[in-house]
């Protein structure tokens, strides 16, 4: 996602949600244990992680609920997961 669409996601977030809440996050990533440890490192301890891999392994789809205070947490999420290569977000 470039910064440009971070800033319309985030002004729809602003006037969809109320804070705090739960918010999933949904990625879809290469089946590879780096990359799966690098996504599931973008959450805290006490996130709801589940993975998931494609019928033939070759990719794994990460759904993570968790608690944030703000728009701008979930941001954040976004902003660091944009730097794991081969990320898609959902």
């Amino acid at each position: 996602m470039t910064e440009e669409e971070l800033e319309k996601f985030k002004q729809k977030l602003s006037e969809s949600m109320t804070f705090p809440t739960v918010y999933m996050f949904k990625f879809i990533i290469e089946s590879e244990h780096r990359t799966i440890a690098l996504v599931e490192n973008l959450f805290d301890a006490d996130t709801d992680i589940h993975t998931k891999e494609s019928g033939k392994g070759r990719y794994t789809s990460i759904t993570a609920k968790q608690v944030v205070m703000s728009v701008e947490e979930v941001m954040e999420v976004y902003r660091k997961a944009g730097k794991i290569k081969g990320i898609m977000f959902l």
